[in-house]
């Protein structure tokens, strides 16, 4: 990668909330190169040309996982700055509330599982930097910069 050359790539938090107890949608991946057999959010994917980082969030959810969402319903919460190993990312975090339709896999080669667990009892093995993404979500921290030898949180 040279300079000015780092992907980015969107994350979205599904949240479903009922009587004060808060659920997040999974997925299982496979066949990824990454992660393959761990827990991830249901949906995620690169920023494409010319795109916005909304935008790219309602196509990947559409994509993904067969729901419909409008851009004013997400609602960005981190970004976290990632290296794993020769690679950086850019990963913009929203926050998902408010959707039409039912989660589905549509993505099969990509997604073995699908499921709600509640925020406070998620998979061991979830993807470490979501983990922290999570993390960031539920304590107000707006950056995270990780994968370097040290990791900073930066709350405002």
């Amino acid at each position: 990668m040279g300079r000015f050359s780092v992907p980015v790539a969107v994350v979205v938090l599904i949240i479903m909330e009922d009587d004060g107890r808060r659920e997040v949608l999974l997925q299982r991946r496979q066949n990824t190169g990454f992660g393959d057999g761990m827990w991830d959010f249901a949906c995620s994917g690169h920023v494409e040309e010319g795109e916005s980082l909304t935008s790219a969030c309602v196509r990947e959810c559409r994509e993904e996982l067969g729901i419909v969402c409008r851009q004013e319903d997400l609602n960005l919460f981190t970004i976290i700055y990632k290296r794993d190993g020769e690679l950086t990312y850019l990963n913009p975090y929203f926050e998902l509330k408010k959707f039409c339709g039912t989660p589905d896999i549509k993505e099969p080669v990509k997604c073995s599982e699908l499921r709600w667990f509640p925020l406070d009892c998620l998979p061991e093995n979830l993807l470490p930097d979501r983990r922290e993404a999570l993390d960031a979500f539920i304590n107000g921290v707006p950056l995270i910069e990780y994968g370097w030898d040290k990791k900073i949180k930066c709350p405002l």
